[in-house]
């Protein structure tokens, strides 16, 4: 079973790892998309006001360009605990226990725009660069679309994606029945449900921890839907490809 995840706009700093080494990344078929990003990336923060445009940074957010360009140097820690923001808080990763965060290691996944989808373990810098940022002759869309889906349709297993639909447009997941889009919806009072947005993330979060904690590879979404029902979780299936998971609005207000 496979969980993938979207990164975070905001990234913790610092680290305790050793600079990043790109060949211990999951994945290593894409070992040569991310090179090629990496350096585009580290030379374009060489210009800082090439780099604020490209990125479509603000005055505020200068110092993205320093980290950019130390991006080879600069330490490293797990990209679960790396990325921060409403999804990662509700998952509040460094509260999980040593099997669970094992078992993230070997199940979780975040696509990076930067490094495509990296094991949640994987040791990686602050950086930044997102789904719709734009670097010098190479469009993310077509850089990596082909690469990942290649990647994530190597595996066999339950694979559920997570993502944002800008991430996802990056390397769509597999076509098949165990390959499932979560979309969080909620339940309004005349008993429709309606997509919900701002609220989306701390809902993934959530269910993301309680999947990680359970620490169970679940073999098809049948035994997925029943531990969800006996966890507490609203999930069933939605439209062709995708799981509702149905949570209050009025709680996930409450929790953000």
């Amino acid at each position: 079973m496979i969980v993938l995840l979207p990164p975070s706009e905001t990234k913790r700093p610092g680290g305790t790892g050793a600079p990043l080494d790109l060949r211990t990344l999951t994945y290593p078929s894409l070992h040569s998309s991310r090179r090629v990003l990496v350096r585009s990336l580290v030379g374009l923060a060489k210009h800082p006001d090439a780099m604020m445009s490209a990125l479509k940074l603000g005055r505020t957010q200068a110092a993205e360009v320093g980290r950019n360009l130390a991006l080879a140097s600069s330490a490293t820690m797990p990209a679960l605990d790396r990325y921060t923001g409403v999804l990662y808080d509700a998952l509040d990763a460094e509260t999980l226990t040593s099997a669970a965060r094992a078992w993230s290691g070997e199940h979780v996944r975040v696509h990076s725009a930067l490094f495509g989808p990296i094991g949640a373990l994987d040791l990686i810098p602050a950086y930044r660069l997102s789904h719709d940022s734009r670097l010098p002759e190479i469009t993310l869309k077509k850089h990596w679309s082909g690469p990942v889906s290649t990647a994530l349709s190597a595996a066999d297993g339950l694979l559920l994606d997570l993502r944002s639909a800008g991430y996802a447009a990056l390397g769509p997941a597999p076509v098949r029945p165990d390959s499932l889009y979560l979309r969080v919806v909620t339940r309004a009072s005349d008993g429709h449900t309606r997509a919900l947005n701002h609220f989306n993330k701390t809902a993934k979060g959530a269910f993301s921890r309680a999947l990680i904690e359970h620490a169970e590879s679940f073999e098809n979404v049948t035994t997925l839907l029943d531990w969800a029902e006996s966890a507490g979780f609203t999930l069933r299936p939605g439209a062709a490809g995708q799981l509702d998971l149905v949570v209050d609005q009025l709680v996930g207000a409450a929790k953000a």
